[in-house]
């Protein structure tokens, strides 16, 4: 099977085109190496995955129509998983227009060419932020969507809405699958896990925004990547939870780096952010239905991975800029 990833180079991407190479598919992967965050750490990805037969990487930007229109022109796929997006709720708040050119006019873009071209499968990245403050947890997949809090979540919907759009008219099968605070080994450093490790480790200030009491569904990289993997069956449209089905507070993320690292976290403590949501908490439930899939790593176990890779990268990772 030869599978299109957008966004290869990108935490989750790079784990999900993994995952298909080592399963023997044929993956070409696509991004666009942005400078959302430091991209030594996206070209880091990337170089594993280039020394392994099977894949292919091309440089382009999924909200560029006419590029993606040539993709599809010299190659055929028999599945498409988009990753490519512009994520993160601080940031989409001071450049909405950015999230807006990936993640609404790049599914678009894809969507629209597959399309043409009887592509039959499509798997959409989501959110957990669509979930927004209101809903009573844990988060169904059939919970008010309505009302996002951050231009980011506002753009996903935008993804998701479009999927519902293309199916209904060409009859794509799309699964969406709305991810829950991803984190593990050689993550995003605009993310807290990542932010956390480095700046307890190397001794630096702590952001900690609000009081430390709201909580995560912290969801392990690699579980995500076979939750994602699986949905490439067949399923007609649906909308699936991949999260870990157990919060943590991020006081208690810190309490457990420290006692990892071995070093107290110096906090700097900071108002609220106003398009944070107080609590993620994914069912799960229908992902163990259609995909036979659960989170395995634990909490605990995801956290000393996280470190680990963090301390044996650190003559470069300790100087990756943080957003």
């Amino acid at each position: 099977m030869s599978v299109l990833v957008t966004g290869c180079a990108g935490f989750i991407g790079s784990r999900v085109a993994q995952r298909l190479l080592d399963a023997g598919e044929t993956v070409v992967g696509i991004d666009n190496l942005c400078d959302a965050y430091d991209v030594r750490l996206k070209e880091h990805r990337l170089a594993l995955l280039s020394k392994q037969s099977g894949f292919s990487f091309e440089r382009m930007d999924i909200a560029e129509r006419g590029s993606v229109e040539k993709l599809f022109q010299r190659e055929s796929y028999d599945a498409v998983i988009n990753l490519a997006a512009q994520a993160g709720v601080r940031r989409s708040v001071d450049d909405p227009w950015i999230y807006v050119d990936t993640n609404v006019t790049g599914t678009l873009n894809l969507l629209h060419v597959c399309a043409q071209t009887g592509i039959g499968k499509f798997v959409q990245a989501s959110t957990s932020s669509l979930y927004g403050a209101l809903n009573p947890v844990p988060f169904r997949e059939d919970s008010d969507t309505d009302r996002p809090l951050s231009p980011y979540a506002a753009s996903k919907k935008g993804s998701e809405a479009l999927c519902a759009s293309y199916h209904a008219l060409y009859d794509i099968d799309i699964s969406i699958l709305r991810y829950f605070t991803v984190y593990g080994p050689a993550g995003r450093p605009d993310m807290s896990v990542y932010r956390f490790i480095r700046w307890i480790a190397e001794g630096e200030p702590l952001v900690l925004y609000g009081d430390g009491t709201q909580e995560r569904d912290f969801t392990y990289v690699e579980d995500i990547a076979r939750g994602t993997v699986l949905a490439l069956r067949p399923l007609g449209f649906e909308v699936i939870n991949l999260g870990g089905d157990r919060p943590h507070s991020i006081l208690s993320l810190i309490e457990t780096l420290e006692g990892m690292i071995g070093k107290r976290a110096v906090i700097d403590r900071q108002p609220p952010q106003a398009a944070d949501v107080p609590r993620t908490w994914a069912s799960v439930e229908k992902a163990r239905r259609l995909l036979g899939w659960t989170s395995e790593v634990s909490f605990e176990e995801g956290l000393e991975r996280a470190v680990r890779w963090y301390i044996e990268n650190r003559e470069w990772t300790k100087d990756v800029v943080l957003p």
